[in-house]
C-alpha cells in the first residue's frame, strides 16, 4: 500500500530518478507514448494482454474473447496495459471498453498501440496512454493471444503487479521487486528537492544549492 500523501505528489520524473538511483535505468516508455488527456494521472497496477497481428476472422471464432476476459476481470486500481509489438495496424482501446473499465474502477490504460472514439474515453475522464489516434477496429487485424503474461510495450518490460505510473511528462513502469526501494528512493528525494526549492526561491545560487542538496 503506497502512503496516500507520497502517492498525491508522485511524478514520472521524480519516479525515473528513483529508478535510475535503484539501478533500473530503462524504465521510462519513450516520448512516443502519450496521454489522450494531459491533465489526468494514471497509477495502478498492471494487468497485460499481449496482441499479434492477423489477417481475417475463420468462421465462428470471436477475437474479443480474451480481451473481453480481461476486461470483464479488471479489479479496482488495475491498469490493462495492452501491447502491439509494434503493430501499425491496431486500435486495441476505445469508449465501450473505456466505460467497462472504468466501472469496475480500473486506473487507466496504456498501449503502444492506437485509441479511437477519443471524445467518448475523454468524456469519462479515463487516464488512457497511447502511441496514435486512428479508427481502426482491431477485428480481423489483430487479437490478444495471451492476458496477464510479461510483455513489451514500447520497448518496456511489463509484467503483471508492476506499479505504472502516468503523466503529462510520460510513463514509468516499477517491477515489484524494486518497488519498496525506488518509493523510499523518491520520498527522500522529494525532500531533498522541497529543500532546493526553498532556497532556490530566497536567490540561492545553483551550485550552491546543489552543493548542499544533490539535486538539480
Amino acid at each position: 500500500m503506497i502512503d496516500p500523501a507520497l502517492l498525491a505528489r508522485l511524478n514520472a520524473p521524480l519516479l525515473s530518478d528513483s529508478l535510475d538511483a535503484c539501478g533500473a535505468r530503462h524504465q521510462a516508455l519513450p516520448p512516443r507514448i502519450r496521454p489522450l488527456d494531459e491533465d489526468l494521472v494514471m497509477v495502478g497496477r498492471a494487468r497485460t494482454g499481449q496482441y499479434m497481428e492477423v489477417a481475417e476472422v475463420p468462421p465462428g471464432h470471436n477475437p474479443y474473447a480474451l480481451e473481453m476476459q480481461l476486461v470483464d476481470d479488471l479489479q479496482a486500481g488495475e491498469v490493462v496495459v495492452l501491447a502491439v509489438g509494434g503493430s501499425l495496424r491496431i486500435a486495441p482501446w476505445g469508449g465501450l471498453l473505456t466505460t467497462a473499465a472504468k466501472a469496475r474502477g480500473a486506473a487507466g490504460c496504456l498501449t503502444d498501440g492506437y485509441v479511437r472514439d477519443v471524445r467518448q474515453v475523454r468524456a469519462r475522464q479515463f487516464p488512457v496512454f497511447h502511441a496514435g489516434i486512428g479508427p481502426l477496429d482491431s477485428q480481423g487485424r489483430g487479437e490478444i493471444r495471451a492476458i496477464d503474461v510479461p510483455c513489451t510495450v514500447a520497448g518496456v518490460l511489463v509484467a503483471p503487479g508492476d506499479l505504472v505510473f502516468g503523466d503529462i511528462d510520460g510513463i514509468v513502469v516499477i517491477p515489484r521487486a524494486l518497488e519498496d526501494a525506488v518509493l523510499a528512493a523518491a520520498a527522500e528525494k522529494l525532500s531533498r528537492e522541497d529543500s532546493t526549492m526553498a532556497e532556490l526561491e530566497r536567490g540561492a545560487k545553483l551550485a550552491e544549492v546543489f552543493a548542499r542538496h544533490g539535486v538539480l
